[in-house]
């Protein structure tokens, strides 16, 4: 739960760095098609052997495909085109809220009171960081048509989730995963002709290529695979507290990388955060 989140953070710091310079679906191709082909070595055997499983699961795959690498890909890179960084955080905070009422609605997952409370806690303090310790900064906010795009990235990402944790599948992890990888990169193709047809193809230089192999490598396989290993482990409930330390993670990036300061809010909502997944994964007592 502690390394999944710093690699969700470096795709949001990826994508603010090259967003002038490569186009959003381009981007999202280049990193799952990289990530299917990394894939492939390992899992081409196992799906061949699960060939008519795949077919089976087509539908199942395709959607997750679509959900995953579309969805919470290239609509993400488009959405932050028109959105801040403020309204991201506070928008993707709200996707534990939805896994939970999902995972509880269709599948009977259920929380104590609790890891409720942790739950809550977690959210009051990644709110304190995003509105910088001032409640009237949430009164000044104001909202574009990107926030809507990553409000439906949000719940994209917990029907995602939940589908992933409950959707009985036969292939093993890293199978599926490619699988899927490569029905999200199916159903970016049409999109990336859209694109190219209205902005133009990005230069494929030593430069891009790299953005694109970081991108598949650490915010694609490593925190894909590695919310799936916490999501299988605690449910899809409590994994979901892992996107809460995201906007903590952004905060000492930024402060690492960027060189932004550390604030004194930034400090307490972590001192919220942390317990408070602590409380919400913890299991409830017989």
């Amino acid at each position: 739960m502690a390394l999944a989140p710093v690699l969700f953070a470096s795709n949001i710091l990826m994508a603010r760095a090259v967003a002038d310079l490569v186009p959003p679906v381009a981007l999202a191709i280049g990193r799952w098609g990289i990530a299917a082909l990394l894939l492939l070595p390992v899992a081409a055997k196992p799906l061949w052997r699960a060939r008519r499983a795949v077919r089976r699961e087509l539908f199942d795959l395709f959607v997750l495909g679509v959900l995953g690498m579309v969805v919470c890909g290239a609509v993400v890179y488009i959405g932050a085109q028109t959105t801040t960084a403020t309204n991201i955080g506070l928008i993707y905070a709200a996707s534990p809220v939805f896994i939970i009422v999902l995972a509880r609605i269709f599948y009977g997952e259920v929380m104590s009171r609790m890891q409720a409370l942790g739950v809550a806690l977690c959210l009051v303090g990644v709110v304190t960081i995003i509105v910088r310790g001032e409640i009237g900064v949430l009164l000044g906010l104001t909202f574009t048509i990107g926030d809507l795009y990553i409000l439906g990235c949000s719940f994209a990402w917990a029907v995602y989730t939940v589908l992933m944790r409950h959707r009985r599948s036969a292939l093993g992890a890293t199978p599926r995963f490619t699988a899927l990888t490569i029905a999200g990169v199916a159903a970016l193709l049409p999109l990336l002709f859209i694109e190219a047809a209205v902005v133009g193809t990005p230069r494929l230089d030593g430069f891009t290529l790299g953005v694109m192999l970081f991108l598949a490598i650490v915010p694609g396989l490593g925190a894909y695979q590695t919310y799936d290993f916490v999501q299988r482990r605690l449910g899809a409930n409590r994994a979901s507290l892992l996107m809460y330390l995201i906007p903590v993670y952004n905060a000492g990036l930024a402060w690492a990388l960027l060189g932004e300061a550390l604030r004194l809010y930034h400090f307490i909502g972590a001192a919220m955060v942390l317990p408070g997944i602590y409380l919400a994964t913890r299991r409830a007592s017989p």
